[in-house]
């Protein structure tokens, strides 16, 4: 039995292995990009840039909220005026077909 387990953890050993060479390879390049990155930007020169960048998005994300809230409540005045309509109608209906049978 324990001859079954060696082969099967071996198995596993094996299907495992080009993925785990390529979590390797794509670990190196993230360090390598993270390494450029760095260098090119220096320590502290992209954070006011990425400041600025995430104001502008935050920005903009407070200004769609708010449309998209002022969006909602239309939707819900149009549908309690639909509602409404739609009650009219049904009472009218009933008025005509009971008009009619007179």
């Amino acid at each position: 039995m324990a001859a079954d387990d060696g082969r099967a953890t071996a198995a596993l050993d094996e299907t495992l292995k080009p993925f785990q060479e390529r979590a390797s390879e794509a670990e190196l390049r993230i360090a390598k990009l993270e390494a450029l990155l760095y260098n090119q930007a220096g320590p502290n020169s992209g954070s006011e840039a990425s400041s600025s960048a995430m104001k502008h998005l935050q920005s903009k994300l407070d200004a769609v909220s708010a449309e998209c809230l002022t969006e909602k409540e239309k939707n819900k005045k149009l549908i309690i005026e639909n509602e409404k309509l739609q009650y009219r109608i049904t009472h009218l209906i009933r008025a005509i077909k009971e008009a009619e049978s007179r």
